[in-house]
């Protein structure tokens, strides 16, 4: 039996269920099918922002979003930007809020909410959502596709394709299937790396610090030349690295050969003469004082137990043994200490992929495809992406949108 619907949407993560309620806000006559693998729609998104959802942020500025062509992004970000986005969650019951940083969220706090909103409106729109259903091929005929089910097959006359690529894994269903298939039918693709995502080290040069967390700057550095810098709480780990500045800062380490170092200022606010007049003052004021406890109060103790034992002091000496060359030393590591990254962990721990089927494919406005007429893409199976906070959603929402009302003048027979 032949399963029909005008418009099917391959993956029910945010690009795809934000598409499908939408395509049926603007012309609710086309039938709209959304084909998702798990057992439920949403379930990647239910996990962003440590549950909380970092929907979108204030600064949608060009330099946030990467990819080979950055500009491609650009007209529909523009186009269904902040305000946008907002009038549309606001339309299936979300309200935004942002903190301090810009970062947008549910005024709920609950990533949950977003994806029972999400679907909620689907269902109430008429979407309907087959899960638990794999496309297993996508063959272009006259006036549409089959795509080939499990049980079944489909025809729609439009699809349009939010599947994601690896990042997660299988348990999100990011399995990278319709980005292989794209492939097989000769689409460019440019390299895919885990983005957004810890980075790896010597085990033995964060060991002693597992679980601790700090407030610093984090600077990567390739063949000792820094890229960038980012700032706020970082977190030492059993295999290296990670926290907001770290994620922000892994993208190239995959992406670009070369020799990786993650420089960390243990005290950003305080320049390295001042951090060197406050050490001395501390040898004179606290000289009696065991040097395992000589940073008490300055930073954290394991960090300052880490440093001391740097520089060959046992916990039991007087503090007053610091002399001025092993101040020196507690002075560079606090204001540079590095730690050689040796890779990332991948694409199951990383929350997106860069890389992706190229752009050059894509119509820049609509996103239909300029080789197979009705073939549409959306979200992060596109060579777009963005950084941490909020910027890989809103490029799902801003896609989802545009292709969703480009799908929907396609059908009507007007102009993309």
């Amino acid at each position: 039996m032949l399963y029909k619907t005008d418009i099917a949407v391959l993956g029910g993560g945010a690009a795809g269920l934000c598409a499908a309620v939408q395509m049926k806000q603007l012309n609710p006559r086309f039938s709209v099918t959304v084909f998702e693998q798990l057992d439920r729609v949403g379930k990647k998104l239910s996990t962003t922002g440590n549950g909380r959802c970092n929907i979108t942020n204030n600064d949608l500025s060009p330099a946030r979003f990467h990819g080979k062509d950055p500009k491609f992004s650009q007209p529909l970000l523009q186009k269904y930007g902040g305000k946008e986005t907002a009038d549309f969650f606001e339309s299936i019951g979300i309200l935004f809020q942002f903190d301090e940083t810009g970062r947008g969220y549910p005024a709920s706090l609950q990533a949950s909410s977003v994806v029972d909103a999400l679907r909620f409106s689907a269902e109430e729109n008429g979407v309907r959502l087959k899960t638990g259903c794999r496309v297993e091929n996508l063959i272009p005929q006259s006036g549409g596709f089959v795509l080939t089910l499990p049980d079944e097959k489909c025809f729609a006359r439009a699809v349009l394709v939010t599947t994601g690529l690896y990042s997660g894994g299988d348990k999100v269903g990011s399995d990278g299937k319709m980005f292989r298939f794209f492939k097989q039918m000769g689409y460019p693709t440019e390299p895919v790396t885990p983005a957004i995502v810890q980075l790896k080290t010597p085990p033995e040069s964060v060991r002693a610090l597992k679980g601790v967390k700090i407030n610093g700057r984090a600077t990567l550095l390739r063949n000792g030349k820094a890229l960038r810098t980012e700032s706020g709480e970082i977190l030492f780990c059993d295999y290296g690295l990670s926290g907001p500045p770290i994620l922000q800062l892994a993208r190239p380490v995959e992406r670009e050969k070369g020799n990786y170092s993650i420089e960390l200022d243990l005290l950003p606010a305080y320049s390295e003469q001042e951090i060197r007049a406050i050490l001395q003052n501390r040898v004179k004021q606290l000289g009696n004082r065991p040097a395992g406890e000589f940073f008490t109060g300055l930073l954290q103790k394991r960090v300052g137990q880490v440093l001391i034992k740097s520089v060959g002091v046992s916990f039991d000496s007087p503090s007053s043994c610091l002399d001025r060359a092993k101040l020196d030393r507690l002075c560079e590591w606090i204001k540079s200490w590095q730690f050689t990254v040796t890779g990332t962990t991948g694409f199951l721990h990383s929350q997106v992929t860069a890389g992706g089927l190229s752009t050059e494919s894509f119509d820049a406005n609509t996103l239909a495809s300029k080789r197979h007429q009705g073939l549409f893409a959306a979200g992060e199976i596109l060579d777009v992406d963005g950084d941490c906070g909020g910027f890989n959603l809103q490029w799902a929402w801003s896609s989802g949108l545009a292709a969703a009302e480009a799908v929907i003048r396609y059908l009507e027979g007007t102009v993309c």
